[in-house]
């Protein structure tokens, strides 16, 4: 089941929050899903290399939210600003509705999984050896702080002419224990033998409890005094 099922939607709505939140009627449903995708889309097409591992939308009546998580939010941001406003701009002008964006910095890029993904793209891209490119991403991700990393490519590896699939694992990857927050990302790298596939999953340790203290103490059951039998 693990290696069939998307870490990231088993997750959510369990233990993870949805990407787009907003509700909408059922004529309206998929119009709005589109144009997410639209957004999602340009967005990573315009700053490869800001390193954007999610993307979040927000829809009020009036406006549109759009959280972008950036490892280097100073190429998105720009000088004073502007490549903000313009992006704004771009934006509203591609789905005609009022853009709000929002940016957050990533703390460490080398726990995200899908940009660990496209840093491995890049190096095959530039004809790095796919082996040490999958040791030297495992060996930062561990000394970063994660619990355990799994990667997997597949494709015409080293130029070979036959497709074959190859996997390294580091530390611990419970993929069926919803409690761990296992982080997934995959990215094609187009190499001039061919496309190249890449799976990473990431450990970044456990979920933390959301159960409220007060109200869990109030509902528990008191317990009985023992009783004294006098003899």
């Amino acid at each position: 089941m693990g290696q069939k099922v998307n870490p990231i939607g088993f997750r959510t709505g369990v233990m993870l929050d949805w990407k787009s939140r907003w509700y909408a009627s059922k004529k309206d449903f998929a119009e709005l899903l589109i144009e997410d995708q639209k957004i999602r889309k340009y967005v990573h097409a315009k700053y490869k290399f800001a390193g954007i591992p999610k993307v979040e939308i927000e829809r009020t009546r009036d406006e549109v939210k759009v959280i972008l998580y950036a490892a280097r939010p100073g190429v998105i941001i720009g000088r004073k600003g502007t490549e903000v406003e313009q992006l704004q701009d771009e934006l509203q002008a591609l789905v005609g509705r009022r853009i709000n964006i929002k940016i957050e910095e990533v703390g460490r890029p080398e726990l995200q999984a899908q940009l660990v993904a496209e840093d491995i793209a890049e190096q095959l891209v530039k004809r790095a050896g796919f082996r040490r490119t999958m040791k030297r991403a495992m060996e930062q991700t561990m000394e970063a702080g994660a619990k355990g990393i799994k990667i997997q490519l597949a494709g015409r590896l080293g130029g070979a002419e036959m497709a074959r699939r190859e996997k390294q694992i580091s530390g611990s990857i419970p993929l069926s224990t919803l409690r761990a927050k296992i982080d997934y990302g995959i990215v094609e790298a187009k190499t001039a033998q061919g496309h190249i596939g890449i799976q990473v999953w990431i450990n970044q340790g456990m979920f933390e409890d959301q159960a409220d203290g007060a109200d869990a103490q109030e509902g528990q059951t008191q317990k009985k005094p023992k009783r004294s039998y006098k003899r």
